[in-house]
């Protein structure tokens, strides 16, 4: 990701040091916005996205670092925190509160400029969202994703701890294969000792729950060599 396609939000209580500091990195090429404190940074979030976030620490009422600590629950964008305050505690603080850079004030507007690149160039750029579907439909049969739920019709089909499990795994993956081996580890996370043999027949026994006819799957499909594939429709 390079300046042109980066948006930056800049929150700071200092009107001075917000305005220079959007003067200074528009120039260098970047879309920046600007937050008065952790409220209206909030109010500004909620409208737009951002790919990065410049946040200053020392702010009334609710600081940078407390804002930081929340914003880090729910997104992902890369925060780089300003503070006058120096001390290597202060930084490992900022950074347990899940800040990607800490800079203490004063600083050379050009080495903010150098970490906020060097923050994007570790940025992925996005890929489009993979949509998926909440429920797959497997002839008269449907499983909810969410709810870990299988019906036919209105009603509810009854599912082991394991069968479950596999549903789960299978609905993450829909069209893929998942090999034996697969399988065995993520079954054996739960605690138990799964062996290859044993997935084999949760698998018969979870078809007779999926297909019309268990001995001629279509849904829940043997890929020759390679495992078990969920194929909804």
């Amino acid at each position: 990701m390079n300046a042109d396609d980066a948006h930056l939000l800049i929150v700071d209580d200092d009107e001075r040091i917000r305005g220079l500091l959007q003067k200074f990195l528009m120039r260098s090429g970047f879309l920046v916005s600007t937050a008065r404190d952790a409220a209206h940074a909030r109010r500004v979030l909620s409208g737009l996205e951002f790919d990065l976030i410049v946040l200053d620490v020392m702010m009334p009422g609710e600081d940078g670092m407390a804002l930081c600590r929340d914003l880090r629950k729910t997104i992902a964008t890369p925060i780089m925190l300003l503070t006058a305050k120096g001390e290597t505690d202060d930084r490992i603080t900022g950074l347990e509160a899940g800040a990607d850079d800490y800079l203490a004030k004063p600083f050379e507007p050009k080495e903010l400029l150098l970490r906020i690149n060097a923050i994007l160039r570790r940025v992925p750029n996005a890929e489009p969202a993979v949509v998926r579907p909440k429920v797959l439909n497997m002839g008269p049969v449907r499983y909810d994703i969410e709810r870990g739920e299988m019906w036919q019709g209105d009603q509810l089909v009854r599912l082991t701890a394991t069968e479950s499990q596999l549903m789960r795994i299978f609905s993450n993956v829909p069209g893929e294969a998942v090999t034996r081996a697969q399988l065995v580890e993520e079954l054996s996370r739960s605690g138990g000792q799964t062996q290859e043999r044993a997935v084999d027949v949760q698998i018969t026994r979870l078809r007779r729950k999926i297909e019309v006819d268990p001995k001629q799957p279509r849904y829940l499909q043997t890929v020759r060599g390679a495992g078990y594939m969920l194929a909804p429709e």
